[in-house]
């Protein structure tokens, strides 16, 4: 009897397998991949970032970016939910208090600003293969409930109910991505380090008193 392999079963083509050096690391390797994606996509976007510079900073063949990946539009699309789900990770919960929601998203866009970075390029338009007219996304609903969110600290007394919540959530977000979309306004108008706690202090503690219910001590919550 011929012990001859049988013949491998024609299926749909698949991409080229990494170089042999790269075998037995491909966990590393795309790890180092979507550091250096993230650096990259933070500094140029989208469009103004190329596979070759990628590879290049994580040290790796280009080609493993296409085979693990599928190419650009598949590592943005795998930074993108890692993103979101490290902000649902450390999201604190809708009981939490203002003071303690607003340092906690101001600690996860700070701490990661090549991400936050990301953020900003994405809500500027930046080029990808995601049409205009697309169904509204993850991000698009989260947004919403944010708005929804205030709301309900407005009926709890927490948020003064005079205020706009749609405005409320875009004053946070504002505040909040300053230091990555406008470093040097932040210096210059507040005397400090965008990234510094002492920012993150100071900016926390404002935009809770410009939130707050008039007369609340901001630190205690509504009264009950």
């Amino acid at each position: 009897m011929s012990t001859a392999p049988e013949p491998t079963p024609q299926s749909s083509p698949r991409r080229a397998a990494p170089p042999r050096s790269a075998r037995g690391t491909s966990a590393q390797s795309r790890e180092k991949i979507l550091e250096a994606a993230v650096a990259e996509f933070g500094a140029k976007g989208f469009a103004g970032a190329r596979t070759a510079e990628i590879a290049a900073r994580a040290g790796v063949n280009q080609q493993l970016i296409a085979y693990h990946f599928g190419g650009k539009q598949g590592l943005l699309d795998e930074l993108r939910a890692r993103w979101a789900a490290a902000s649902a990770q450390h999201a604190p919960g809708p009981a939490a208090p203002l003071a303690e929601s607003v340092r906690s998203y101001l600690d996860l866009t700070l701490d990661q600003p090549d991400w936050s970075r990301l953020v900003v390029w994405r809500a500027l338009g930046d080029t990808s293969d995601t049409p205009p007219d697309a169904p509204p996304d993850e991000q698009s609903e989260r947004l919403r409930a944010g708005v929804d969110g205030i709301r309900r600290r407005q009926a709890a007394g927490e948020v003064a109910e005079d205020l706009d919540p749609a405005f409320a959530l875009l004053l946070c977000y504002a505040l909040t991505f300053a230091p990555i979309a406008l470093p040097h306004f932040v210096r210059d108008i507040t005397g400090l380090d965008p990234l510094s706690p002492e920012y993150r202090d100071r900016c926390a503690a404002e935009i809770v008193k410009l939130l707050a219910t008039r007369g609340q001590d901001p630190e205690e919550g509504p009264s009950v």
